[in-house]
């Protein structure tokens, strides 16, 4: 019988704070944000990292949490949805963008499309329509046919939209 392996404390900055807690070296880092710190904004699809719903930036860059071990963000910066705001009870532009575009239906690829856009825009303030739609070509949404979505990105980059 294999022995189990022993916990892991790790150490992570998560929106800014530093997290520590102590894990099983197998805990994913969306169940390490989601069961250990309460971060529930970051969705749990598919756990293959095929539908972008539990989609974070590790270090600035977006990152499947689904495919990452907790212990592999050791030490290293991560910010979810609820880090986008830039206060509490406020929305981002983005966040905001989404909302007036009705760029969410039922919310549940929300986060992960948030992070991917925010991503893109963090890159290139400006992104061609193509460019967008690239940018979410790996989160799945089954709601808003993502023509709303890339309306949002549009708005929120101070483009002008016809459809909003």
């Amino acid at each position: 019988m294999t022995p189990k392996p022993e916990p892991i404390t790790v150490e992570i900055i998560v929106n800014g704070t530093p997290r520590r807690a102590v894990v099983e070296p197998r805990t994913t880092l969306v169940d390490f944000l989601r069961d250990h710190l309460g971060l529930t904004g970051t969705h749990v699809g598919c756990e293959h990292g095929i539908c972008g719903a539990c989609s974070v930036l590790l270090e600035g860059e977006a990152v499947r949490a689904c495919c990452l071990f907790a212990v592999q963000a050791d030490g290293l910066s991560v910010t979810t949805v609820e880090g986008l705001a830039p206060a509490r009870g406020a929305l981002s532009r983005l966040q905001d963008a989404f909302c007036e575009a009705h760029a969410l239906q039922c919310g549940y690829c929300t986060p992960g499309m948030l992070i991917a856009c925010h991503d893109l825009l963090s890159r290139n303030p400006r992104p061609s329509e193509a460019e967008i739609r690239e940018a979410i070509a790996g989160n799945l949404c089954r709601c808003t046919g993502y023509q709303q979505i890339v309306e949002a990105v549009m708005l929120a980059s101070g483009q002008e939209v016809a459809h909003v």
